[in-house]
């Protein structure tokens, strides 16, 4: 699954600086391995960033002159992006996006710009992830059968949402699983994440169950190679279709606008963590290459017990 490909040809750059960033591009998927989404976000900056220096300096870029770009011109650009609404995380994110870029141009030996390195990231203070609670993630995966007149399709947005809530899965991940991928009879599933990093989640008979029955209906035979999720034309299915079925979830069942695919994910970290689950098998079964990110879950968790108390107990009643 591939994220929709950046044309450099688009852009204000001359033959040279478009093939560095197709070529970036390029690396981006095949090599570092990030998802489609994150892809696309990426694309999106740079994009934003090579138009901004069309205009600011004039004509097509070469790479001379991308290696010769001052800190004032990058300052130039983010001060641009802050008055068109840009917050700190934004920010951060597109000066990371750039940073990126420029390190596979000098690791490449096709431009070094130090000016780059100077520039410091806004801080930017981690949000904390917003799970649905038990009942809500659990009305959610039910009713999501809810929304098509076909059964295999019926049965097949059930056992996503399964994957998503049940396993912890990121769509990306859920949607990048193919036919041979799926264990017959292991109850253990071999996942790729971010970075190309594999890990092993176990499966609970209700996740089997769900995901063996959308394929006994399925009416796609695509071989071992093919999609494990499909959609209607028999190709592999479009996150746009999970994140449309949420959408309706919401309005139905009156789900906060949070209730994304992505929040049932973490929901399943909260929810094992409210449980008794150590941090450190959760961190193993999310895939975070960072102890510090699964500690997020920790401020939900507390958030979770500091609402309770608020409604609970007597004292905070007084």
């Amino acid at each position: 699954m591939r994220a929709p490909a950046l044309d450099p040809t688009a852009l204000p750059l001359g033959a040279d600086a478009a093939a560095a960033v197709g070529a970036w591009w390029e690396w981006l998927g095949y090599e570092r391995g990030v998802s489609p989404h994150t892809a696309s976000a990426y694309g999106r900056d740079l994009s934003a960033f090579l138009a901004f220096l069309g205009e600011h300096v004039g004509g097509a870029l070469t790479l001379d002159e991308l290696a010769a770009l001052k800190p004032l011109d990058f300052r130039a650009y983010l001060a641009k992006r802050r008055s068109d609404g840009l917050d700190n995380a934004s920010a951060a994110r597109n000066l990371s996006v750039l940073r990126n870029f420029f390190g596979f141009l000098d690791r490449r030996g096709l431009a070094h710009n130090a000016a780059i390195r100077t520039l410091r990231s806004p801080k930017v203070k981690p949000g904390l992830p917003k799970p649905l609670s038990e009942t809500d993630a659990l009305k959610a995966v039910e009713a999501a059968g809810d929304y098509s007149d076909e059964p295999w399709v019926q049965k097949r947005d059930i056992a996503v949402l399964m994957l998503l809530y049940g396993a912890g899965m990121r769509i990306a991940e859920a949607l990048g699983l193919n036919r041979r991928d799926w264990p017959k009879d292991d109850a253990m599933l071999r996942v790729t994440g971010k970075g190309r990093k594999t890990r092993i989640l176990p499966l609970l008979p209700q996740i089997r169950a769900a995901v063996d029955d959308y394929l006994a209906l399925c009416p796609w035979r695509v071989g071992a190679s093919g999609p494990l999720f499909v959609g209607v034309q028999g190709k592999r299915l479009n996150p746009r279709i999970v994140q449309g079925r949420m959408q309706q979830l919401r309005a139905a069942l009156g789900l906060p606008d949070s209730a994304t695919p992505h929040a049932l994910r973490h929901s399943f970290a909260t929810h094992l963590l409210s449980a008794g689950g150590d941090l450190r098998s959760i961190q193993e079964l999310l895939g975070h290459a960072s102890l510090s990110t699964t500690q997020r879950y920790t401020g939900v968790d507390a958030a979770r017990l500091l609402e309770v108390y608020d409604k609970a107990h007597p004292r905070a009643r007084a």
